[in-house]
C-alpha cells in the first residue's frame, strides 16, 4: 500500500499539463504532504501532523483518495516553505505544491474552515459513500543499478538521515556518519525484508522515501524535539507531544504528562557537584518511590544508570559527573500505558548532552529550610515500614537486632543501603542475626561484658531513635534497675530509661563501652501500661548461649576505665547500624 502511495505522489510531479501549471500561477496554493486510501487513515495521520504544524487540512481528492496539506499559500510563500522545510527533514522529500484543483471535500481540521477557492459549491460536501479509488498509475521501481545511480545523488545530510530512520526502527545501530558501508547495506538489506521489498541492501528512491517518511510521521505523532534548558545547561530530544515543562525544583526540572495522568514523567537532573555528589545522587534516587527495587544498576567513576522495574512503574536514569558539574534524567512511566517506549527512550538516551558550564540555580524558586536540606526536591522518598536500631556483632559484617523488628518484611536493608537477610531468630531473647547481602567491613564491633552487673550503675543505649531523620544514632543515658524481669524472669535485664522505638534492637552499653545487651522494644500488651522509663534489653549472656547454637562467638571486653559522653557516643556510633524494613 505504501508503495502505491509514494508511486501517486511522485507522479502527481509529473502529469500536470502546462494548462494546470499556468494555471497555478495566480491565487493560493498548498504544500500536499501525504495521501491515504480511506478516511480513518488519514485522520489519524493529520492528527499527527497536526501536533507539528498549526495548517495542516485534510481533502477529499476527485478519485477518493484523501489528502493532507499545508496551508493556504501565496505561491511564493509555499515554495519558499516547501524548501525549507525539506531542508530540515520536516516533511516527505516527495511533497510539492498543489493548486488544490483536484480537492473536493475537507475532513480536516473536524471543526472545518472555508473549503479552498477551487472548490465549488456543488463539490463542497463530500458524497455519503465515497466513489471507488479509480485505478492509480504506478511508478515502475528502479534496477539496483539505477538505485545505485540515484544514491549517488544524495547530500551527506539525507544519507545521514537514511542512517537515522534505520537505527529509529532498529534496523541500524552503529555511527550516523552518511557512510553506506558494510553495516548500513546490511541495515538496508533486514529493512527491505521487514517491508516486503526485493533484498538488495540498495533502497531505491521509492524505498527511501518510504523509509523517511514513516520516520517523519512517527516523529510528528510523538512531538519529538530537541528541548534546551538553558537554566539546568541540559539539552535533550523530548516527546513534545506527550510532556511538557510543568516547574522546576532544584536540582531537578520536570516535565509532565500533558493529559494531567502519571503515564510518563521526565526529569532533568543539573546540580554543582563532585564524585561523592555523583555517588550521593545515586543512592538517593533508589530511595526514591518512583525507582523501584528491582532492576539492574551500575555506578562507575563517573556515571551511573539505574533501572526499576514493577507491575505498575518503570523507571529509567542516567547521570554524569564533568567540570565539577553533575547532569543527567529520570524517564519514568506506567507499563500498563499503550506507550511507544521503545522510541521515546532510545531518543532521549541518545540526545542528551549537558551544555554550558552551569547547573540549575537553587535561587531560581522559593525553598525553605527542608527542601535546601535534601536532594530530593519534589520527589517523593520511599519509607521504610519500620526502622530499628541494631549493632555489629563480627568481622563478617553480621548484625544483631530485635526479631520483631525484621519480621514479615519483603526486605531488609542495613544502613538504607546494603541488603540484609535474616539468617537467625530466637524467640526466647527475641533476637534476629542479619548478614549483609554484599561485603561489609565494620567500622567496630561489639566487645560484650560478661560479668555480673551492678545495680545502679550508669548505663546508655545507642540507637536511631529518628528513624531515617538523623544521620547517626543518638546516644540515650540511664541506669540498670535490675538483672532480671519484672516477674524474676533470666535473661532479661530492667533498665531505667526512656527509649523510643527506633532505639530498639540497640546496645546497651556500660560507661566503658561494652555491651551489657541489646534493648528489646516495649510491650504492646493494651491491659498493661507500664510507667515511663521502665525497659528491657537481653542480657548478654542470653544472648551469648543463643549465637553460640550458630556458630557465632561473641567477643568479651577487657574494657576498664570510664569514657567521657562525648567519647562514650563516636564509639557506640561506630558499631550501631540502621535496620530498616521494607514493604
Amino acid at each position: 500500500m505504501l508503495r502505491l502511495v509514494f508511486a501517486v505522489l511522485t507522479l502527481g510531479l509529473f502529469l500536470l499539463s502546462p494548462g494546470q501549471a499556468d494555471a497555478q500561477q495566480s491565487g493560493q496554493v498548498y504544500l500536499q504532504i501525504e495521501a491515504k486510501p480511506t478516511e480513518a487513515e488519514a485522520r489519524y495521520r493529520a492528527e499527527a501532523w497536526t501536533a507539528l504544524f498549526d495548517d495542516v487540512n485534510g481533502f477529499v481528492l476527485t478519485s477518493g483518495w484523501h489528502v493532507i496539506a499545508l496551508g493556504p499559500f501565496e505561491r511564493a510563500d509555499a515554495v519558499a516553505r516547501l524548501d525549507s522545510l525539506k531542508r530540515e527533514n520536516l516533511i516527505p522529500r516527495d511533497s510539492f505544491v498543489n493548486d488544490a484543483a483536484s480537492y473536493r471535500a475537507r475532513f480536516w481540521p473536524p471543526e472545518g474552515n472555508a473549503p479552498p477557492a477551487a472548490i465549488s459549491e456543488e463539490t463542497a460536501t463530500a458524497p455519503e459513500t465515497p466513489p471507488e479509488p479509480a485505478p492509480q498509475p504506478t511508478q515502475p521501481d528502479e534496477t539496483p543499478e539505477e538505485a545505485r545511480a540515484s544514491e549517488e545523488l544524495l547530500t551527506q545530510q539525507e544519507r545521514e538521515l537514511i542512517q537515522i530512520a534505520l537505527e529509529w526502527f532498529g534496523f541500524y545501530d552503529s555511527a550516523i556518519d552518511g557512510a553506506f558501508g558494510r553495516g548500513t547495506r546490511a541495515s538496508m538489506t533486514a529493512w527491505q525484508e521487514a517491508n516486503g521489498f526485493e533484498a538488495t541492501g540498495v533502497l531505491t528512491t521509492l524505498q527511501r522515501g518510504t523509509l523517511v517518511a514513516n520516520f517523519q510521521s512517527e516523529q510528528a505523532a510523538l512531538g519529538l524535539e530537541t528541548v534546551t534548558e538553558p537554566e539546568a545547561g541540559v539539552e535533550v530530544i523530548l516527546p513534545t507531544a506527550l510532556v511538557a515543562f510543568d516547574h522546576y525544583e532544584p536540582p531537578f526540572v520536570h516535565f509532565t504528562a500533558k493529559d494531567g495522568s502519571d503515564d510518563l514523567r521526565i526529569t532533568l537532573i543539573s546540580l554543582p557537584g563532585d564524585q561523592a555528589a555523583l555517588y550521593a545522587l545515586y543512592d538517593t534516587l533508589q530511595t526514591l518511590t518512583i525507582m523501584p527495587t528491582t532492576g539492574p544498576r551500575e555506578r562507575g567513576e563517573r556515571s551511573f544508570t539505574l533501572r526499576g522495574e514493577s507491575g505498575t512503574i518503570i523507571s529509567q536514569a542516567y547521570a554524569e559527573l564533568s567540570r565539577g558539574l553533575v547532569k543527567g534524567w529520570i524517564v519514568t512511566w506506567n507499563p500498563a500505558a499503550d506507550l511507544p517506549m521503545d522510541r521515546i527512550l532510545p531518543a532521549v538516551e541518545a540526545s542528551f548532552r549537558p551544555v554550558g558550564d552551569r547547573a540549575l540555580d537553587p535561587g531560581i524558586v522559593p525553598m525553605d529550610g527542608a527542601t535546601k536540606a535534601g536532594l530530593l526536591a519534589g520527589l517523593e522518598v520511599r519509607k521504610p515500614r519500620l526502622s530499628a536500631s541494631g549493632f555489629f556483632v563480627d568481622g563478617a559484617g553480621r548484625v544483631l537486632t530485635h526479631a520483631a523488628a525484621v519480621a514479615q518484611c519483603a526486605r531488609v536493608t542495613l544502613d538504607t543501603t546494603t541488603e540484609a537477610s535474616v539468617t537467625f531468630t530466637d524467640p526466647t531473647t527475641g533476637i534476629a542475626l542479619l548478614t549483609p547481602a554484599s561485603p561489609v567491613a565494620p567500622p567496630a564491633t561489639a566487645e560484650f561484658q560478661l560479668a555480673p552487673d551492678r545495680i545502679g550503675a550508669e548505663i546508655a543505649v545507642a540507637g536511631y531513635s529518628y528513624g531515617e531523620v538523623l544521620p547517626a544514632p543518638v546516644l540515650t543515658f540511664g541506669t540498670l534497675a535490675a538483672a532480671e524481669g519484672l516477674q524474676g524472669e533470666q535473661g532479661l535485664k530492667r533498665l531505667a530509661l526512656t527509649a523510643l522505638p527506633g532505639d530498639a534492637g540497640g546496645p546497651v552499653v556500660d560507661n566503658t563501652g561494652a555491651v551489657l545487651g541489646l534493648l528489646l522494644p516495649a510491650t504492646d500488651d493494651p491491659a498493661r501500661i507500664l510507667p515511663d522509663g521502665v525497659s528491657f534489653a537481653a542480657t548478654g549472656p542470653a544472648i551469648a548461649t543463643a549465637l553460640a547454637a550458630q556458630g557465632v562467638t561473641l567477643a568479651q571486653s577487657a574494657r576498664q576505665g570510664a569514657l567521657p559522653p562525648e567519647d562514650l557516643a563516636r564509639q557506640t556510633a561506630r558499631m550501631t547500624v540502621l535496620v530498616s524494613c521494607w514493604d
